[in-house]
Parts: structure tokens; sequence; C-alpha cells
């Protein structure tokens, strides 16, 4: 699909972690051409897109009850080169807050550079396989931005012989969810920008060496071996000092439940609104699964199987407590941070309704 499909976000800057305005040109450079289209497939999936944002949000508010009262925006439809620069846009915005430009140094300049080849290396092989994202720091003001990779979307359609206009509904359910998820509840932006800038600012803050987390690897695979290794997210995980996990246990946590959430509405909005949506996820969790030697490597080094757990945890948390407390009874997760479910609580929701029911 061809860039008039492109609508171009802001650019993003240099930042002492990763310098994101490199990460960005890296990754829009590299990233590879959509399928090859008829112009008028590619203007019809394009304005489909826009508008089926719109009533999939109507939709979603129906189901879960968030955010009636709110302006219900479209969505922004763009090509892989668009999405790489959204997301590092978004990025920068999110990793601005924890380590500020004025604790850059030249070596500092110099170390950000070279992260942000290696990070646009990494965003041009995801910009292949995301079909849609909500980014609440990207964009402009506090609205955040919601993108849907239109080349993408109709690659997964085609693969798996689905209707188009169903897959395409299903996927703007999903990301409608976590638009909703973080503007109609008020706190969420500023309490997942400050746990990530915890973790970001203690690890780039922290004076602990490389020798000294790795001294901890003996008993840290002790402890892995007595626990659930497909709930360990990866070596950073087992290195990480127990202050560093704290914080990763609530990020965890918290991104579990948010996927889990959009993972269950997709689905539970139905057949009057996406008729094909059995057919949809069973095809779905396949390709998800899918994949030759090299991919399977890269998804397993970037954490993306690990992010398929976290669909699959989160959305059996969703759907234990809605059917134990009902919907409502399920919107008391966004009360405040204290009635988030825990790391273990995802895993034991009937533990969270005991703890807030």
């Amino acid at each position: 699909m061809n860039a008039e499909t492109t609508e171009t976000p802001r650019t993003a800057t240099a930042n002492p972690l990763v310098d994101w305005s490199v990460a960005a040109s890296t990754g829009a450079m590299l990233a590879r051409g959509g399928p090859s289209v008829p112009r008028h497939e590619a203007e019809l999936a394009v304005a489909e897109l826009r508008d089926l944002s719109v009533d999939a949000e109507r939709y979603v508010r129906e189901l879960t009850g968030l955010g009636r009262d709110l302006p219900v925006k479209q969505g922004e439809v763009v090509d892989r080169p668009g999405w790489v620069r959204s997301a590092a846009a978004g990025l920068d915005e999110l990793t601005s807050r924890a380590v500020p430009p004025e604790r850059t140094s030249r070596l500092a300049s110099l170390v950000a550079g070279g992260a942000g080849v290696q990070t646009g290396v990494v965003l041009a092989f995801l910009g292949s396989r995301v079909l849609g994202q909500y980014d609440p720091f990207g964009g402009p003001g506090a609205e955040g931005s919601l993108v849907l990779v239109a080349p993408n979307v109709v690659t997964a359609q085609r693969a798996m012989k689905v209707s188009g206009r169903d897959f395409r509904m299903w996927v703007c359910l999903h990301e409608c969810t976590h638009r909703l998820q973080f503007t109609a509840v008020d706190w969420l932006r500023d309490y997942f920008a400050g746990q990530v800038g915890e973790l970001v600012g203690g690890l780039s803050g922290s004076e602990e060496t490389l020798s000294a987390a790795l001294s901890r690897l003996p008993e840290s695979l002790r402890a892995l071996r007595g626990s659930d290794s497909q709930d360990v997210m990866g070596l950073a995980e087992i290195l990480q000092s127990p202050a560093q996990r704290a914080v990763f246990d609530r990020l965890i946590a918290l991104s579990t439940l948010l996927e889990g959430h959009a993972d269950y509405v997709m689905d539970a909005v139905g057949p009057d609104v996406v008729p094909s949506v059995a057919t949809i996820r069973r095809r779905f969790t396949e390709r998800r699964k899918g994949g030759g030697v090299l991919d399977r490597l890269l998804r397993t080094l970037l954490g993306i199987d690990a992010k398929v757990r976290q669909y699959e945890q989160g959305a059996a948390f969703t759907r234990h407590v809605v059917g134990a407390v009902g919907m409502d009874g399920f919107n008391a997760v966004w009360t405040s941070p204290e009635t988030l479910p825990t790391r273990a609580e995802i895993k034991d929701p009937q533990a969270w309704v005991r703890r807030v029911h």
C-alpha cells in the first residue's frame, strides 16, 4: 500500500537514553513496503479503518460503560514508516519524563545515537507486524494518538482469509478499548508514566555495575526453577534488583490487564457487530503462534512471545472477574492505583475479587 495512506506524526527528538530522531529515521528507512494492493482496494481499506474507528469506540463504550460522555475521534491511518515515526515520538515523550535532557553529556549523546540506530532496527521489524496502536503519549496535548497500520491489517486479513470489514472492525475494537482505558480513567496516563519513570530513572541513575547484577544470577536462576518460568519476561528481569523488580511487576500487571481487557472486549462485543468473530479469533490465535525459525527467535528476543501470554492471562482475568461480579464490578479496577490487580492476582483473579469486593 502506497505512501498516500500515511498521515505524518510529529518528529521524535534526541534523548539521554535513545536518540529517538535517529531511531525514527533508521526505522522508517528500513521498514519494508506493504503488500501490492489495487488502488481501489487500498482506498477502501483506509476509508473503512477511519470510519470504523469511530463506530468501534461507540460499541466499546456501550459494552464497558467507559467514557460515555467523551467526544469520539477518528483514528489515523498510517503506513509502516508512519507507524515507526509515531511510535518513536511517543516513546520519546515517555522516556523524556524519566531522564530529562539536561542530564545529557557528550558521552551520553554518543551512546544515545548508537541506541537510536539499534532501536530503529527493532521498530522496523515491529512495523511490519503491528496492526494498530493507541499511544497515550503520542499526538498533540494529552489526548494520545490512535494509529491503524493499513498495510499490516490488509496483510493479516489476506493471510487468514477472513472478511475485510469484519477484521478491520475487530482491530479497531481492540485499539479503541485502549484509547478509552486512558481517556476515561483520568489518573492512568500519569500513573503509567510515573511507573516507567521510576523504572527507567532507577536503571539509568543506578551506580550498580553489570558485575554486581551478574553476581545475582545464580540465586536468581535457583529462584526461577521454583517458579513459573513462563511468567518471566527475559534475562533483564532475572538480573533486576528487588527494588527494580517491584516496579517491573507493577508495570507488567498493568500491561497485562490493559491488553487482556482489550482482547476480551474485541470478542465480547459479539457477532452482531463482527459476524465472523469466532473464525477471526481462531485463525488469529494460530497466526500469533506462527513464523519461521528466525522470526520466532526475533519474537523471543524482543519479548513478543511474552506479550502473547499477556493477552491470554489478561483476557482470562477479565473473563473471570466479569463472570463473578459483572462489568460494573470489574470496572472497580479503574478506581485508583490501589485497585489495580497485582501480578499474582492476574493469575489468581478470585484473589483480586476477594480483596476489592
